[in-house]
């Protein structure tokens, strides 16, 4: 997976909800006159060109995660590659702008407006008279009324993954021409604009069969400035073509490829030349940035590179190379004391050096076309707090853990050394510059490590200092307790080093996650992170060393001691599992693990960190609730009181006498929160929905079931010469302005169209 993250439409959670007595929320305000939602921390970076400089012509490569399993967004197994391919070829009422806000989208529509609110709102679309489907039809109401039934939940036979606004429509009909389409809902919805976005032809909504498998593999009709040729399973690759009915602007490219390419290979199929774009991770990035960077003016090979070790002084390898200078090193080797064997042996070693200096610098000449193109993605990392059993059932351990944390440095940590704003993300339901976002952690309160002691005490977690045996053998700390019967505070605990650095993450890594450079240890090696099943904090159990940090400095070593006595309650530690995931791609991941986990164990708090398994760790553990800690990412969308209340919905008991955790797998809920969304959603007044999601916000921060972290970074290798494309942020592509400079405006010429 490209990182660990979910989409805002997917799957589920449980819940230890809070009492009010507990609840402590400050007071709850709406907007002010200065808006609170800010700007976005970062713009797109596409290199963005006027229309006339891009050629006409040439193939964009485009990597992706892999070949999409379904063409239909609305199904269970759809990816983030179906949903590049309906960009491009479907049409879509609104798309977003670099705020990450809708915009309506004049080549499918004129205007769409409520006209009616009571009874019932009623919202009129009138369509762009030019808008077609690929086999020469109009787009219509029939195509809306399709879409409609397929997706209000009330017909089973359809295999759908999702249903929210469409549950709520009445009846879909024609309007005062065949340009308007005419749609009645039966409960007011707030978040209308989300809907028929892609929108499907009726070919394929049509009825079920059309549904479930009509459209995995094929799209006979499409409606964008692009349409799919093939989906080729073998070769991993989706090729699209210019769609000749296209009435926007014409199409600068003929084809674009989506191919499947793993992250960690991608690096080799950029210098390779078999790639045009990539979003990659930081390391791929570096490499990419010295590539594009000075070079030599006699030799044009970066100044960056591999250690050139100078020969030894009078060594003819400074001199002639080839079979020559082999035989006078040879000579020259016997002449200096060495045997004949070992000559040998060094003359094989310099060979091999030459040949891989060789390949390198023509390695970084080909990179040297392209360059990272960077901004911030609409997601966010978290660390997630499963409240359903456990230490973090009872809220001030949740609220003590939260406050331990300095989300500040860890923000920077992983965005600092990319050249991105370092802002910890102060919002579940958006990020900063979409409407929704204010800053709502107050109602949490900043890292405080006296007030998350006085949470702990509170909770019965005391520092404890003698271990005593638990039933399978081990040892467990508890608190000593003293004559009166009180916890005394022993003198032990840990006596390792605690790194000071900064923990980095490129979420995406080279197949899409935070990417890792180790910090230093007390050896001064490098500290790659804690192998499966470590634990940290809790006395002896403590991992001794550094904590590695992804991108960071070099750490600098606290003094001996820093971490505080392991804290006890009823003769047991309080050790919290932290669920990671293991795979090639999450490296960053478990850095900024283990980076928490370093602040924790500053309060006594003990991490037994865990690594499963990447196909495993979401549904074996994350889904089912086995785990304490976890870090996994959510995206942001324009439809916050439509997306995210499922992420923070109270659980419900389901038929079967289980929980219903819809896609709440921190299983922390609350009725306020409920009703706060379910109140945003039926309004139609945007300031108050803003205003309702703020507070929502706020009661989601004080429940300590989730703490937002940092915004994920969005890191793309764009060949220098492509215009339009690259890292997009909030906005959706343009597909039809994407291309490659003319000649002379910048670079090489596009290349030329090939067959996949």
């Amino acid at each position: 997976m490209s990182h660990v993250g979910v989409g805002p439409r997917a799957v589920m959670r449980a819940v230890a909800f809070l009492s009010a007595g507990v609840l402590m929320v400050p007071a709850l305000t709406g907007c002010t006159s200065e808006d609170p939602s800010g700007k976005p921390l970062a713009g797109p970076d596409i290199a963005a060109a006027d229309r006339a400089r891009i050629a006409d012509g040439g193939t964009l490569r485009w990597a992706v995660d892999s070949v999409p399993e379904t063409l239909n967004t609305f199904q269970s197994d759809a990816d983030a590659t179906t949903a590049r391919v309906a960009q491009a070829v479907l049409p879509s009422m609104y798309r977003m702008d670099e705020r990450g806000r809708p915009v309506r989208n004049p080549d499918y529509l004129e205007s769409a407006k409520v006209v009616e609110t009571e009874p019932k709102q009623v919202v009129v679309y009138r369509l762009n008279q030019q808008a077609v489907w690929s086999d020469g039809r109009e787009i219509g109401a029939a195509d809306f009324a399709a879409q409609w039934r397929a997706l209000s939940g009330k017909d089973s036979a359809y295999w759908t993954a999702r249903n929210a606004g469409y549950d709520r429509i009445e009846k879909i009909e024609r309007g005062a021409n065949d340009l308007e389409v005419k749609v009645t809902f039966s409960r007011t919805y707030a978040d209308w604009q989300s809907l028929f976005t892609p929108l499907y032809p009726k070919g394929v909504m049509g009825t079920p069969d059309a549904f479930n498998d009509g459209a995995r593999r094929t799209l006979k009709a499409t409606a964008g400035p692009f349409t799919v040729k093939k989906v080729d399973t073998k070769a991993d690759e989706v090729l699209l073509t210019g769609n000749p009915r296209w009435w926007g602007e014409p199409v600068k490219l003929e084809q674009i490829v989506l191919r499947a390419v793993p992250r960690d290979e991608r690096i080799s199929e950029l210098a390779a030349g078999r790639l045009d774009l990539a979003e990659i991770g930081a390391d791929t990035a570096e490499q990419v940035t010295v590539a594009a960077g000075p070079r030599d003016a006699g030799t044009g090979t970066p100044l960056m590179g591999p250690d050139r070790t100078p020969a030894a002084e009078g060594s003819p390898l400074a001199g002639p190379q080839g079979r020559s200078a082999a035989q006078a090193l040879r000579s020259w080797a016997v002449a200096h004391g060495s045997d004949e064997e070992a000559a040998e042996e060094e003359v094989l070693a310099r060979e091999k050096r030459r040949e891989d200096l060789a390949r390198f610098e023509r390695r970084q000449k080909a990179l040297s076309g392209f360059e990272v193109r960077k901004s911030l993605e609409p997601a966010y990392t978290q660390l997630a707090l499963n409240g359903a059993d456990g230490p973090l059932a009872d809220e001030r351990v949740r609220r003590a853990v939260a406050r331990a944390l300095d989300r500040g440095k860890l923000a920077e940590a992983v965005l600092g050394p990319l050249g991105l704003p370092a802002e910890p993300v102060g919002s579940h339901v958006a990020l900063s510059g979409q409407a929704a976002y204010a800053d709502g952690s107050g109602a949490l309160g900043d890292q405080n490590a006296k007030e998350a002691r006085a949470l702990l005490a509170d909770a019965g977690w005391v520092p404890g200092g003698p271990v005593k045996e638990t039933g399978d053998g081990e040892k467990a700390a508890g608190a000593e307790k003293g004559e009166d019967g009180k916890a005394e505070r022993s003198s032990g605990g840990d006596d390792g080093t605690y790194i000071v650095g900064e923990d980095n993450k490129n979420d995406d890594g080279d197949d899409g996650d935070e990417g890792t450079n180790g910090t230093d240890g007390e050896d001064g090696k490098a500290d790659t992170g804690r192998e499966s099943g470590e634990k940290r904090g809790g006395g002896k159990n403590t991992a001794q060393g550094g904590a590695p940090g992804a991108y960071a400095p070099k750490g600098t070593a606290a003094p001996a001691g820093s971490a505080a006595a392991p804290l006890a309650k009823d003769g047991k530690a309080l050790t919290l599992r932290f669920v990671l995931p293991s795979g090639p791609g999450s490296e960053g991941l478990r850095t900024v693990a283990d980076r928490i986990a370093g602040m924790l164990e500053k309060l006594g708090i003990g991490t037994d960190i865990t690594k499963v398994p990447d196909e495993s760790y979401f549904k074996d553990h994350i889904a089912s609730g086995e785990y304490d800690l976890a870090l996994y990412s959510w995206p942001t969308t324009a439809f916050p009181a439509t997306d995210a209340r499922p992420i923070y919905a109270k659980p419900v008991p389901a038929a079967d006498g289980s929980l219903n955790v819809a896609q709440n797998y921190t299983r922390v809920g609350t009725d306020q929160v409920d009703q706060l969304f379910d109140r945003a959603m039926a309004t139609l007044d945007q300031e108050e929905a803003r205003d309702l999601l703020r507070k929502a916000d706020s009661r989601i921060w004080a429940a300590a079931g989730s703490l937002p972290l940092y915004q994920r970074p969005q890191l793309v290798a764009a060949r220098k010469n492509l215009g339009n494309a690259g890292a997009f942020g909030f906005r959706t592509p343009v597909y039809e302005d994407m291309g490659f400079l003319k000649k002379g405006a910048q670079g090489a010429p596009p290349p030329a169209a090939t067959a996949p």
